[in-house]
């Protein structure tokens, strides 16, 4: 269908898409969430294993009790309860769909996407960070043999298997690599492992590059990849090492061309920070409202699903307000 009237249109159906979603439930309003891929599309794409940082308690949205069965739940606990959540609640959401353009009229925002046409009073963009891998940009790293997302350990078996990052992420992959059988190399470019790595995971990591179960390279970053073989650079000198496998686990950013596209000021330094107002959630977009991790731009670690949930109620509020 074309030019479908909706009070609000959200972009995205993660966690915070879930949660803004319910809030225009509760109010009656016709909304309707886009999701380019499945629901929950990023938490379905995390590693099988992965537990979360939070406690269950802070991921529930809307009050909604998550019962998990330990106090750090797992993905596959996370995307039964957002999914019950959805369906138990009847939300209006539209998967595989992906939204190609918002633009500003004098009346109304027009959403161009794969399937139909939108036209609507609001819009609330909370898409995350998890589509667009940060790229290493060395030769090579078109090879099939690079990813830079990481599912489970078995196909790394008794393969040479270099992992590239020292984060939550690149250290789960490297031991639980190590634990099925493969040769794990680090690659680091900072001089230790991250602070923020799970505090019960850290140790783990210090302790098999320590005694020599997994190989570490501080200071030190790819320069090549080829079918064989990557050559390291290190402080000392660059040398060759055998490989099966590159997994480079650097890091994921917004989709910065979609919030350009839409008329959202980024910051002009490093950080690449979306324009909002921290009160509303409105961005320098009158009715165009940001949620969730991409109001951090690069700082990809400073929004969580524990605090931005509270986002969905201001943008309400503040939508509620104007009506």
């Amino acid at each position: 269908m074309n030019n479908e009237k909706k009070h609000v249109v959200i972009i995205g159906g993660g966690p915070i898409g879930i949660a803004c979603a319910l809030e225009c439930k509760k109010r009656g309003w016709n909304y309707v969430v886009i999701e380019k891929g499945a629901l929950t599309n990023s938490l379905f794409n995390y590693p099988k294993n992965m537990t979360f940082f939070s406690t269950s308690e802070k991921l529930e949205i809307d009050d909604i009790p998550f019962i998990s069965n330990n106090s750090k739940p797992n993905r596959d606990e996370a995307l039964e309860y957002y999914r019950r959540v959805t369906t138990s609640n009847q939300l209006h959401i539209n998967l595989y769909e992906t939204v190609i353009s918002i633009n500003k009229t004098e009346q109304h925002f027009n959403i161009k996407t794969s399937k139909s046409t939108y036209l609507s009073d609001q819009v609330i963009l909370c898409t995350g960070f998890y589509d667009i891998p940060k790229l290493l940009n060395v030769p090579g790293e078109t090879l099939d043999k690079v990813t830079h997302y990481y599912k489970e350990a078995h196909n790394y078996a008794l393969q040479d298997v270099v992992v590239i990052g020292a984060s939550n992420s690149a250290v789960d992959a490297a031991l639980e690599i190590y634990r099925k059988g493969g040769r794990v190399t680090m690659v680091i470019r900072s001089e230790q492992i991250g602070e923020r790595v799970k505090y019960w995971v850290r140790p783990d990591i210090i302790n098999r590059i320590e005694e020599g179960s997994i190989k570490a390279f501080f200071n030190s970053e790819i320069k090549y990849i080829e079918d064989h073989q990557v050559t390291i650079s290190t402080p000392n000198d660059d040398i060759n090492i055998p490989n099966d496998y590159v997994i480079a686990l650097i890091g994921y950013l917004p989709n910065f061309d979609l919030l350009r596209a839409s008329g959202i000021i980024l910051s002009d330094d490093e950080k690449t920070i979306p324009e909002y107002n921290a009160e509303t959630m409105e961005s320098n977009i009158k009715g165009l409202y940001l949620a969730g991790v991409i109001c951090g731009g690069k700082e990809t670690h400073k929004w969580f699903i524990e605090n931005s949930r509270i986002h969905a109620k201001m943008i309400a509020k503040h939508i509620e307000s104007l009506r």
